[in-house]
């Protein structure tokens, strides 16, 4: 079995495991577009429920389903603009619902169309408040009310890179910011670990990319885990899994860094470890060994 069917194996287990119907015959809207920004990515604070692609060229129907919704400029539904432009939402049943925005105006096809898989539904634009051609791509469980990394369902783009670690940052209980790859001492108490990491692809035109997981250990013993799978919406809050769910204001404050967790220091020795993994499984991992005092 070669690594990209393992691939699909790995994210049919998953959807398994998540709730998500198998949906092993979808596929991407457009296939070879440049991927701008993706699931899980910090945009000035918050997260990305989306992926956004660059480019010209049709948009298609990531599966089979039913239009529920399109939207375009003649619509008079609501005199406010929307910030999405052109866009269209598919059922494609159990709750799972894709969405595409920033499309051409007017997309391609209307309500209530079952289109296969595959087929033009419209084109990328620069609708809304886009400022480059091309469109965002999203899935949305309205069963669960969670938007879903469409790397869970459909088999992940080709990816041999693995992501970078820029920096990592220790922020004490007073609010200092400390660098252990400069600070070798360090006072016992509460940090909270600021990781600044990105992801790239084999494509030279994709901006950097969230990774997919972000582990923390010390002294061998994993603490600390921020995965970009599912975001939640609860009583109007959007939860994301670190250690559990918390409110994506724990995790994104630091813009453009990812706040993964808590941790106490004792007197002695500690090794820290972060390690930034994408959604294929490349990783790369810094050490720190620290005093603390």
């Amino acid at each position: 079995m070669n690594d990209l069917s393992k691939t699909g194996c790995i994210v049919l287990w998953l959807a398994g495991i998540l709730g998500i119907p198998a949906l092993s015959a979808m596929d991407w809207p457009q296939a070879d577009a440049a991927m701008t920004a993706n699931f899980g990515g910090n945009s000035g604070g918050l997260p990305h429920v989306e992926i956004v692609f660059e480019g010209e060229g049709p948009v298609r129907a990531s599966g089979a389903g039913e239009v529920l919704f399109v939207n375009n400029s003649g619509n008079s539904a609501s005199r406010i603009p929307s910030p999405m432009g052109a866009w269209i939402a598919i059922d494609h049943r159990d709750g799972l619902i894709s969405i595409y925005n920033h499309l051409e105006d007017p997309p391609a096809i209307p309500v209530p169309e079952q289109p296969d898989q595959g087929r033009v539904i419209a084109a990328a634009g620069r609708s809304g408040w886009s400022t480059r051609q091309g469109f965002s791509f999203a899935f949305f469980d309205r069963k669960e009310r969670r938007w879903i990394n469409p790397s869970m369902i459909i088999t992940p783009l080709p990816d041999t890179v693995a992501p970078v670690i820029h920096s990592v940052e220790l922020i004490s209980a007073d609010g200092r910011v400390i660098n252990p790859a400069s600070t070798r001492s360090i006072d016992q108490g509460r940090y909270t670990v600021s990781v600044y990491t990105t992801d790239v692809r084999l494509n030279s035109q994709e901006s950097p990319l969230a990774p997919y997981r972000i582990l923390c250990s010390v002294n061998g013993q994993e603490i600390g885990e921020l995965t970009f799978e599912t975001y939640l919406a609860r009583d109007g809050v959007l939860m994301v899994s670190r250690n559990g769910l918390v409110p994506v204001r724990q995790v994104y404050a630091r813009h453009p860094a990812f706040e993964i967790g808590d941790l106490w220091f004792t007197r002695g020795q500690a090794t820290l470890e972060i390690i930034a993994q994408d959604i294929l499984g490349n990783s790369r991992n810094v050490t720190f060994r620290l005093q603390i005092d």
